[in-house]
This record gives structure tokens, sequence and C-alpha cells, in this order.
């Protein structure tokens, strides 16, 4: 068995009456052309998953939220689908109803366009992986444990 590096991050979905707030990728080279998650980015070292959140939703939107502004959807475990992955990914998905500040488009090299969905409406062009997350938020109440390309998923908590 080889080794293999985790990578952790952190996804934030603004949430109004209009839906969730989803931002369109270009030129990052990973994921371009898809609709994502408002905000969303690595957790650096020593930083918490929350930390992560509250400093990528000011990077990216330009707004401010509290610690306890956002609630978890839920944490996914992913991977490749390979039997011999490089990596594996952990990502913690929050939803936030309230902040201070208008979302505006702070990274235009990275994002072409913000626009709220409903959540019954969502975009075909989503990595997988978010609409997975989406996808529980829709049919769930409570927060999820889930995993995505493994050859046993565990869906729910």
């Amino acid at each position: 068995m080889s080794r293999f590096s985790v990578i952790p991050a952190s996804y934030v979905f603004l949430r109004s009456d209009e839906g969730v707030l989803l931002q369109l990728r270009q030129n990052t080279g990973y994921m371009d052309g898809m609709w994502s998650a408002g905000a969303a980015g690595h957790v650096e070292p020593g930083e918490t998953a929350t930390r992560a959140a509250v400093r990528e939703v000011s990077e990216e939107l330009g707004i401010a939220i509290a610690h306890d502004d956002f609630d978890p959807i839920c944490v996914l475990q992913r991977t490749d689908g390979t039997d011999d992955p490089i990596e594996q990914r952990v990502e913690w998905f929050f939803t936030c109803t309230t902040w201070s500040g208008e979302p505006t488009v702070r990274e235009p090299e990275k994002c072409a366009e913000l626009r709220w969905f409903p959540l019954d409406a969502l975009p075909p062009n989503m990595p997988p992986h978010e609409r997975h997350a989406l996808d529980w938020l829709r049919e769930h109440a409570g927060v999820g444990i889930l995993s995505l390309g493994f050859a046993e998923e565990v869906v729910g908590a």
C-alpha cells in the first residue's frame, strides 16, 4: 500500500430566498467552467475548518461572517475512485444565511460570475462532490458524513 496525502478544504454556500450562491470558475486549471460554492478553499496549516470558511468568504466574496453565523451541512471524504489513489480529500461544507456586506466577485481572474440558484434547480455543470453535498442539504435535515469515490459509499449520519 502506498502513502498518500489528505487534502482538507472548507466550502460555504450562502443561502437566501433565491437559493444558494454559486460562482462560475475560470482560469484556475481545476473545474473551470463549473458552478461551485460561492466561497471555498484549502484549510491552511494550523487553521481549523471553520476559520478557513470565514477567511475564504472574506477573500472570495468580500463579506464578513462570524464563527457562529454558519451551519454545517456535511463532512465529505472523497478520492479519485482508483485502487491506489495518491490523495484523499476531507471537506467541510457549511451554509450561511447571515453576513455583513454584499457578496461580490473579489477574484475576477478565478471567478467569471456569481449567481443564485434554487436548490431544486442547480446547474448541470457542477463538481460532483459539491452537488453531492447540496443533494444532502436538500434531502436531509441533519448533518451528514458522506463519501464519494470509494467502493462502499457511506451516506448519512
